[in-house]
């Protein structure tokens, strides 16, 4: 499917000129189902032109569909149906629910509503069916729009490579240390002086997301009785690198029946979900990449396959204390923040939870 201009979603993207807001601007930048039409930013960027307020990060200048549109201030109404959602978590919450409220669509990168009990916290090959708590959302808040919410960077990696050997094994306790790139703490980031030829062991908050946020995308929903964790446990220490681009994780998993290498090899190899059988515009071929060299994945070479959506693992090898471990790799402001986000847009759009927003062939199946 490739439909005209007119066919396509207008989109807003909030906090367009910070890290995360800016590859947003980029992945939606030619993207067949949304036109980027709106964007906001700070009081002190308001009423410019997103070219000259954007001190732009990403290889190449602000894409050219992006540079005229003229920035709106954090307070302004927007008039886009769905909103991409940029905004760190000091603000993120009132301002995403009062644009729900308004009846907007946002999909969020903050942390602030991912553990509602009303509010999906969706990683699509994943747990595609938590969307329905949508409905309740919808009835229970009052609300005409909606909040949609994408995990922790690390943890879309994580369970990305949980899913596949949950599914097959059961899964019951999963030990993870992640080597996170600078980028995830935005820009400016970490100071130079903390992190070059040092290693940071503690990113505050961070653990604890990892772990009641994997529980939640593993676990269940019923419309009925709503959410409902995934008994495994999951115990993480994560650490921040000097690495630009790309979360990196040590990973041991005891699963709830003995598996073979080969077995565990075949069941992430072999992974897909709603996303690939729909043929969502962002969606990887192969949401999980298997590498078999002794020293890949790696942040450098191999943060960018399947456009930086796959989940990238290697170093398959048994645990003499859990039972299996590996290591895995995934882009965190691609999959890991924007294009995640974008992803969940595709599939609900795709599988009509949006009610009244279309786009040419998209509800008929003609996806890709």
């Amino acid at each position: 499917m490739n439909p005209s201009r007119g066919d396509r979603i207008p989109v807003g993207v909030l906090a367009a000129t910070g890290a995360v807001g800016q590859r947003f601007v980029q992945l939606l930048t030619d993207h067949p189902w949304f036109e980027l039409r709106e964007v906001s930013g700070s009081e002190r960027g308001a009423g410019r032109p997103y070219g000259e307020v954007a001190a732009w990060r990403l290889p190449g200048g602000p894409p050219e569909g992006a540079r005229d549109l003229i920035v709106r201030g954090p307070d302004e109404e927007l008039t886009s149906p769905i909103l991409f959602s940029a905004l760190p978590a000091e603000s993120a919450g009132a301002i995403e629910a009062r644009f729900a409220v308004a009846g907007k669509v946002v999909f969020s990168n903050a942390r602030n509503h991912r553990m509602e009990p009303d509010v999906p916290l969706i990683v699509p090959e994943v747990n595609a069916d938590h969307a329905a708590a949508l409905a309740g959302q919808r009835t229970a808040r009052g609300w005409s729009g909606a909040i949609i919410t994408n995990p922790n960077c690390s943890t879309i990696h994580l369970v990305l490579a949980l899913k596949p050997l949950q599914d097959a094994f059961g899964l019951d306790a999963v030990l993870v240390t992640t080597l996170q790139a600078t980028s995830g703490a935005g820009y400016p980031g970490v100071p130079s002086l903390d992190l070059i030829d040092n290693i940071v062991p503690y990113i505050g908050g961070e653990e604890e997301k990892m772990a009641i946020e994997t529980r939640k995308i593993l676990g269940d929903f019923d419309p009925m009785g709503g959410f409902s964790d995934a008994p495994a446990v999951v115990s993480a220490t994560c650490t921040r690198v000097p690495v630009r681009d790309g979360h990196t994780e040590a990973v041991s998993v005891r699963l709830g029946r003995e598996a073979s290498l080969d077995e565990i090899a075949a069941a992430l190899r072999d992974f897909s979900g709603p996303p690939q059988a729909l043929g969502l515009p962002s969606a990887p071929v192969h949401p999980i990449v298997l590498l078999n060299a002794d020293d890949r994945p790696q942040p450098a070479l191999d943060r960018d396959l399947e456009r930086g959506m796959a989940t990238v693992v290697g170093r398959l090898r048994p645990c003499p204390i859990l039972g299996a471990k590996f290591v895995l790799l995934g882009h965190n402001t691609i999959r890991g923040a924007a294009g995640a986000s974008i992803l969940n847009a595709e599939m609900l759009l795709a599988q009509g939870h949006l009610p009244g927003l279309s786009v040419g062939g998209v509800l008929s199946g003609s996806a890709r």
